[in-house]
């Protein structure tokens, strides 16, 4: 998988613009991340012996790429999807700046038109971005055998929100994979759970 880093960002197809612009201007104040390494999703520290050496994955909302990256020094082609083109355009230039880039894919893309679309993945990342009407795809994306690792707000132990799973949500939505390890406090909930084979 290769992708010119730093050209401008591909679409995927129409986003809000209001969307766009809320997300470019919070990513275009936080500035490009200035990291010695890139670690896993710190729900995925005790499981990164889960994650497949080789294979597709595919980050959901991958905002400025750090999941991406650490897939793709895992050893996977990864391409990255997020609604703001200054977050595509900061990921491009993390894999980049850790020779990944050729791993790495990112383009910008509207969730809210569903996933887009492409083969099944071995890993698919969602990593605090919550969609109900893209469970079932996301389920549908996965690989026999894939594993989905997601996490989001919750209300568990925070209190209700738009953006908040409610209780047993992840557990519920996913109850037909094949479950590896879950949990909701401090306003977080994740999942990890396998395709069936």
């Amino acid at each position: 998988m290769t992708t010119a880093a730093g050209s401008a960002a591909s679409s995927l197809g129409p986003v809000s613009e209001h969307d766009r612009r809320r997300w470019d201007e919070r990513y275009a104040r936080s500035r490009p991340l200035a990291v010695d390494s890139v670690p896993p999703p710190n729900f995925l520290e005790p499981f990164t012996d889960l994650i497949p050496t080789q294979g597709r994955a595919l980050d959901v909302a991958c905002g400025q790429g750090l999941g991406s990256v650490w897939l793709a020094q895992h050893g996977l082609d990864v391409w990255g999807v997020d609604i703001s083109g200054v977050a595509i355009a900061q990921a491009r230039e993390l894999a980049q700046g850790y020779g990944v880039h050729e791993r790495c894919r990112f383009d910008v893309g509207d969730l809210d038109d569903g996933l887009p679309a492409g083969p099944p993945v071995d890993v698919l990342l969602c990593n605090n971005f919550r969609d109900p009407r893209l469970h079932q795809a996301l389920v549908e994306r996965l690989a026999p055998g894939g594993l989905l690792a997601i996490r989001t707000l919750s209300e568990v132990g925070a209190g209700p929100g738009p953006f908040r799973a409610a209780a047993g949500e992840l557990s519920s939505a996913f109850g037909g994979l094949e479950p590896v390890a879950a949990g909701e406090a401090d306003g977080h909930a994740w999942l990890l759970a396998r395709a069936l084979r």
